[in-house]
């Protein structure tokens, strides 16, 4: 049982934040109707990483992982007669996936006209860096860009250095996938009112007011009108001795806030002597920044010479922050993961065998499965649109 089979979703998407609320629903069982721009498809099948020696638009990793379980078909949205197919598509879907934004879907005969008409009982669900009533000039806009906009760059990272620009931060498109989150749950919250009234609605995502909606706690301060901002990024760093250490194999990364986190960490380093210098309550009402360099030297000095996997479990038994910083392959390895299942097989005509992330979350009686891969461009466009010639064009 999947817990989304028998609706149908129309993805007009070409970015990564509609391509991966299209792949959370298709997860989910939705039959994810994928329209591509013909011969090239969409954007997102030229962007790295790029896997060598493989045709292009089928060799792209990103491409890959976004767009599991869906199907596709090459329509030509600038020609009448394909504007044509696609409203028949959107006639009989459930969902309609975009993000590109107002005028785009106008030019299409899917403004809001449309939609609150011949489409009234269709969910339209856009997804735009600021959203729908954002002016046209914004929307040429990257991830990098909305990251910033939305406020998480100002405290990126933790003890910045004042001369350097504040890091992107994790992952190049952070605030398409948070977006997507928020998108994929207001569809489904939108399928259920629908199933009560009949009656579809447009969804306006805007990624910027996602981010915001996520800021840590300092921006969140000042969001409240609690702390007045800073041109100074640093003004407002606990100061505390949270860092990224080299050790043997790698790196760890160590966060301790209070007392109980020195106490355990004495231990952990069978308490050497320089530690002694330390007051009990350093971490709470006596941090520094002469304190920190000293501690950050000593600890440094410690776990040099030891395996990042080893010491980052010593440490949690005993309750401290710390863990290993893992790559890709690490994460393979990981027992954890292992034993979650959370990386599963799929084959692909072009790409061959491949382990691919699923989900972070398990229902035990309609489980997000990983059924099919990355579909070829158009690769359904017969089974789609019942046109045979289409489908081998």
């Amino acid at each position: 049982m999947s817990a989304l089979r028998g609706f149908r979703v129309v993805e007009l998407a070409e970015r990564v934040a509609g391509e991966y609320c299209g792949k959370l629903l298709a997860d989910f069982g939705a039959e994810v109707i994928k329209v591509e721009r013909p011969e090239t498809g969409s954007p997102t099948r030229a962007m790295a990483p790029i896997i060598e020696g493989r045709a292009d638009g089928e060799n792209s990793g990103l491409f890959a992982y976004l767009n599991t379980n869906k199907k596709s078909v090459a329509l030509d949205l600038a020609a009448a007669a394909d504007l044509d197919l696609l409203e028949k598509l959107i006639a009989n879907a459930d969902v309609v996936i975009d993000d590109h934004g107002e005028r785009w879907l106008g030019d299409r005969r899917l403004g809001a006209a449309a939609r609150d008409g011949r489409f009234a009982n269709v969910v339209f669900c856009v997804i735009t860096p600021f959203g729908l009533d954002a002016p046209a000039s914004w929307a040429p806009v990257e991830s990098l860009n909305v990251f910033h906009a939305g406020g998480w760059g100002y405290h990126t990272p933790t003890e910045a250095d004042p001369e350097r620009p504040p890091l992107k931060g994790a992952g190049r498109f952070t605030a398409d996938y948070e977006a997507a989150i928020d998108a994929a749950l207001c569809v489904v919250s939108t399928l259920y009112w629908r199933r009560k009234s009949g009656l579809g609605q447009t969804i306006d995502i805007s990624e910027r007011e996602v981010l915001i909606s996520r800021a840590d706690a300092v921006l969140g301060r000042m969001l409240a009108g609690e702390a007045e901002a800073s041109a100074a990024r640093t003004a407002y760093d606990m100061g505390g001795p949270g860092a990224a250490y080299r050790c043997a194999n790698g790196f760890v990364y160590l966060m301790i806030l209070h007392s109980g986190h020195w106490a355990a960490l004495k231990k952990l380093m069978d308490h050497p002597p320089w530690m002694d210098e330390f007051d009990e309550t350093w971490l709470e009402f006596g941090c520094t920044n002469d304190l920190v360099a000293r501690f950050r030297a000593g600890f440094a000095g410690w776990v040099v010479d030891r395996e990042k996997d080893q010491v980052s479990e010593e440490a949690q038994k005993l309750g401290i922050p710390l863990v290993p910083v893992n790559d890709a392959s690490d994460l393979h390895r990981s027992p954890q993961f292992q034993y979650r299942q959370f990386f599963q097989p799929l084959d692909h005509p072009v790409l061959g065998h491949a382990l691919y992330p699923t989900t972070p979350y398990k229902l035990s009686a309609t489980p997000a499965q990983l059924v099919s891969a990355a579909p070829l461009l158009s690769q359904h466009a017969a089974e789609v649109l019942g046109d045979t010639d289409r489908a081998g064009a």
